[in-house]
């Protein structure tokens, strides 16, 4: 499985996330997951929410429609955009490769 997936009614995403970085940005590949870098600390879900207001705001999707799917407590996660408005470029061009 590839680090992006288009499905039925989005995408699907497998991130390795790094907090606590010193800014927010769409790393690149790491292995075969996307790397994802935000400012939050891993602590009581604060990477979690900020991951889920960035990644809605690179998609121009509300929060609502980023769904953590799996690893809500780790650094692997697999997430769900729904209906994304735009593709932010490092994303665009794993979506090409399919």
């Amino acid at each position: 499985m590839s680090a992006v997936s288009l499905c039925d009614d989005g995408l699907v995403l497998r991130l390795y996330i790094q907090p606590k970085a010193s800014r927010d940005s769409i790393v690149g590949l790491h292995g075969d997951e996307l790397k994802v870098a935000i400012t939050a600390p891993p602590v009581d879900g604060q990477a979690n929410a900020h991951l889920t207001k960035y990644l809605a705001k690179q998609f121009r999707v509300a929060k609502s429609q980023v769904i953590i799917e799996k690893g809500e407590l780790g650094r692997h996660k697999q997430v769900k955009i729904l209906h994304p408005q735009t593709l932010p470029t490092q994303v665009a061009a794993l979506t090409e490769q399919d």
